[in-house]
């Protein structure tokens, strides 16, 4: 018994030496697709790629495009290891070898030369391709690895078994006790580091949150003021905060379920005109101040399911969905999903056009076009979001409510610029406003835009049809432009109902300005307003100018001071020009 026991000890090293082999091998294939799925995650993240025609120059995490970068390293994970896997198959069977020369791509400079020629020609452990080569360079499977370690323990079972005369010396026995005395402290150490890991790793598998999910947070805290005339003194500096909570589940790898909470207490400023009377206007609302409870009161505030069918890209909303959530809104740098890393104003952040409606509903994204040539690959977005689905009441719910339906073509040119062209037409029962963000029948909410631009009316019921182009443009890794225009048609079933509004925008952006992670940025435009609508006084274009700094302290904090200033509020030159100033620190997590 014994005399097999060390038998087996001397043997054992020949296992070792396999295992290792194997383990390097499949490590440096695991380091190589690693560092893959990094620089792809890099290039997304930092640099602009013409995707569905949007470019994502995004320093930080959108709610959208971190799914869909998270989906495209998984694709191309599934796709080396189906390479990997599939590689081989065309060939019947292994080979058994007798010398390491019968490799052809085994070379002796190669750095395990040695060890692939003590297995082979001492132990005959290793078997080789039909066409005579090795693939020391290829990935390997735990199948495979499984596979030839128990060929290996096979081999040194009938080697044991035969007990063959030169095989174990005393002198290599006497180097094998002394081996194990002087590591004797060594192996008792490691052993109990072992011990401890597989403990902190039962536990922590007993005791993790999920296995599916994980927890993406944002608390945004801002200190703010406005300035200007009769406004300046009717408001104060506030302190205002916002959170959410997004739980991020994905059944499948390619899919993800978002289940966000929000809270805060961020309110809009009150502008005041020169008579002293409240301005009717949503001008200079701030990023933060979406979504807030006005009292940190907890609210599932979004819930909606990504799913790829096919090429399509799926999207469902059971509430909260907003039109930036599945379609390109061509605005790098500004847009943030009404996050705390982009620009400050609701109106900087995107077009007025994916402000009309919202809700629970769903829309997809189609991509065509091969991309081979002066048009790189495209797609057409549609969708279709309802302000009151939840409601059965007549005229209301999924189908006879407040509805916007979406349809945009969106266009890659090269590397560098993408455009898009969007259409909306949207049904609005009596009441409520145009750029409501999906508030629904009789809603007071408004995101954007004055009160001549957003007011419907309150006797009838009104559809509207808004026409959009937004563009990116980026010279330059230092330098990005973008820009929309929207013009908005509003018909209502009353006399006197129908008006058209108009807005535009402009912006220009430089990243990694001061340092790589910070952003200066500039825009400058007209939130929608109307002309000549009966019962509203002003005729004048609101011009809305931002400028912002977007400082990165650390991978998960950043500070952004920036002034928003805006000319004839309410769309009246007699009122005075107003100021706000902000000092935003957001925290991510």
């Amino acid at each position: 018994m014994s005399h097999l026991l060390w038998k087996t000890l001397v043997l054992s090293p020949v296992v070792l030496g396999v295992t290792v082999l194997v383990c390097a091998r499949a490590m440096a294939a695991e380091v190589a697709s690693y560092s893959k799925d990094i620089k792809a995650k890099v290039t997304q993240t930092e640099a602009p790629i013409a995707s569905t025609a949007s470019i994502f120059i995004q320093t930080e995490q959108p709610k959208v495009n971190q799914q869909l970068v998270a989906q495209k390293t998984d694709n191309k994970v599934l796709e080396e290891v189906n390479h990997y896997s599939s590689e081989g198959k065309n060939q019947n069977s292994l080979s058994q070898v007798t010398s390491v020369s019968q490799f052809s791509d085994v070379q002796p400079t190669d750095w395990a030369f040695q060890a692939l020629q003590s297995l082979v020609e001492r132990y005959g452990c290793i078997a080789g391709y039909p066409n005579s080569t090795y693939r020391g360079n290829r990935a390997l499977t735990r199948y495979e690895f499984a596979a030839g370690l128990n060929a290996c323990l096979n081999r040194v079972n009938e080697l044991i078994a035969t007990a063959t005369g030169d095989l174990v010396s005393k002198q290599d026995l006497a180097t094998l006790q002394r081996l194990q005395e002087e590591f004797s402290a060594e192996l008792t150490t490691l052993r109990g580091r072992v011990d401890t890991v597989e403990a902190r790793t039962a536990e922590l598998e007993a005791n993790q949150f999920s296995t599916t999910t994980k927890l993406v947070g944002e608390a945004i805290f801002a200190v703010t003021d406005i300035f200007g005339g009769n406004t300046g003194d009717a408001n104060n500096t506030v302190f205002q905060d916002r959170v959410r909570l997004d739980l991020q589940t994905s059944f499948t790898g390619k899919d993800i379920l978002h289940t966000r909470l929000a809270a805060g207490n961020a309110l809009a400023f009150n502008q005041v005109d020169n008579a002293g009377l409240p301005i009717d206007t949503a001008e200079g609302t701030q990023t933060l101040q979406i979504g807030s409870t006005g009292n940190n009161g907890v609210i599932i505030d979004w819930l909606a399911y990504y799913v790829p069918i096919g090429p399509v890209q799926v999207y469902f909303a059971g509430t909260g969905g907003i039109h930036s959530d599945y379609v390109a809104t061509n605005n790098p740098y500004f847009e943030d999903y009404d996050g705390g890393n982009g620009a400050l104003s609701t109106f900087a952040t995107e077009s007025a056009i994916y402000r009309i409606g919202g809700g629970a509903g769903a829309a997809l994204t189609l991509p065509f076009g091969s991309g081979g040539s002066f048009f790189k690959a495209s797609s057409l977005t549609i969708g279709y979001l309802a302000s009151n689905a939840n409601n059965p009441g007549p005229n209301l719910g999924l189908l006879e409510g407040n509805y916007a339906a979406l349809g945009q073509l969106n266009f890659s040119v090269g590397d560098r610029f993408a455009i898009a062209a969007t259409y909306v037409h949207g049904y609005h029962g009596a009441g409520g406003n145009l750029f409501d963000l999906g508030g629904g029948l009789a809603s007071t909410s408004r995101v954007v835009g004055t009160g001549q631009a957003n007011t419907l009316s309150a006797l009838n019921a009104s559809s509207s049809n808004s026409y959009g182009v937004s563009a990116a443009f980026r010279p330059s890794d230092k330098l990005s432009i973008s820009g929309f225009i929207s013009y908005h048609d509003v018909t209502g079933f009353g006399a006197n109902d129908d008006y058209e509004a108009w807005s535009y925008g402009l912006g220009v952006a430089l990243p990694d300005f001061g340092k790589k992670g910070n952003v200066l940025g500039i825009f400058a435009g007209a939130e929608p307003y109307a002309f000549n609508r009966p019962g509203f006084a002003g005729n004048d274009i609101p011009y809305h100018f931002e400028g912002f700094y977007k400082y990165r302290v650390s991978d998960n904090v950043s500070i952004t001071p920036g002034v928003i200033w805006l000319t004839s509020p309410g769309q009246n030159s007699d009122n005075d020009d107003a100021f706000i100033g902000t000092l935003r620190t957001t925290f991510t997590f």
